[in-house]
């Protein structure tokens, strides 16, 4: 892999985890999420003069996109109504990087190198592992929280296969992450207005800090995802982007004082050795 697109990815996969931690800090989950895509949109709006309309070849993938991220937001909120940020991450975002291998290979046809390949199978060896340990915590997540989880984490399969073959049908990549953020805003606008539409300009007005720095952090680190996957293999970007769950473990030690356990430890030695190994591939 490319040592910029790698590195990359790898802070995409900090500002991922660190927009995520801000919706699990907030209240209310489904409009502390709302408020993070609805500012992401409004950033991308200020882009959007700036660059092309997407093109025709990308814009069935744009519009199909645009509901996988909206039913991800959906189930991801729901699923940290349920159970910690340290068991729901580490779920949503282990079982993901497989169903997009598996798309990828189905749909494109797309198989990386053999050394590369290995290293992204134990790197999502390691995510599960984490994902084990969070079901076995003393904390028992719901059975609820895990299918919310799981179907979270298959909207996160299918978008990343969308947008990667939407990112490659484009001429300018900036065009098509901008359109898509933008309409992924007016999307959660929406269905916040229907569910609270009461509040909404109150809770807007209060979570407007956190909003555009969560907003911008999410902006930024899926756009360098859909511009990698440009080059890059769908399958390795996926891989890569959930050393995620190891900053999520960081951050949840840190900000929200969850002790990590041994098979945790362990399984952050593992994604380790998978992301040296993607790397050497």
């Amino acid at each position: 892999m490319d040592s910029m697109v790698f590195f990359a990815v790898l802070g995409a996969a900090i500002l991922h985890a660190s927009w995520n931690a801000l919706v699990k800090i907030g209240g209310d989950r489904f409009i502390a999420l709302s408020v993070i895509v609805i500012f992401s949109g409004v950033i991308s709006l200020a882009g959007i003069f700036f660059v092309d309309l997407p093109s025709i070849n990308a814009l069935p993938w744009l519009l199909l996109s645009v509901g996988f991220h909206t039913g991800y937001c959906l189930f991801l909120s729901k699923a940290y109504e349920l159970a910690d940020f340290s068991q729901i991450y580490p779920i949503s975002r282990g079982v993901a990087p497989l169903l997009s291998a598996l798309l990828s290979w189905l749909i494109l046809a797309e198989i990386p190198q053999p050394v590369a390949l290995l290293g992204a199978i134990i790197l999502i060896g390691g995510v599960l592992m984490m994902a084990f340990d969070g079901r076995r915590s003393s904390n028992k997540m719901p059975g609820k929280a895990i299918v919310c989880a799981l179907i979270t984490a298959t909207f996160t399969a299918c978008y990343t296969l969308s947008d990667g073959a939407g990112g490659r049908a484009t001429t300018d990549p900036i065009s098509y992450i901008l359109w898509l953020f933008m309409l992924n805003g007016l999307m959660m606008f929406i269905l916040l207005w229907l569910r609270h539409r009461r509040i909404i300009f109150r809770e807007i007005r209060k979570s407007w800090r956190p909003g555009i720095m969560g907003g911008a952090m999410q902006l930024l680190a899926y756009g360098v995802v859909i511009w990698a996957m440009k080059t890059t293999p769908i399958a390795l970007v996926a891989a890569l982007r959930e050393t995620s769950v190891l900053f999520a473990m960081v951050i949840s030690v840190w900000m929200l004082k969850e002790r990590p356990s041994r098979l945790r430890i362990a399984a952050s030695a593992v994604i380790m050795t998978g992301v040296l190994v993607t790397k050497s591939g």
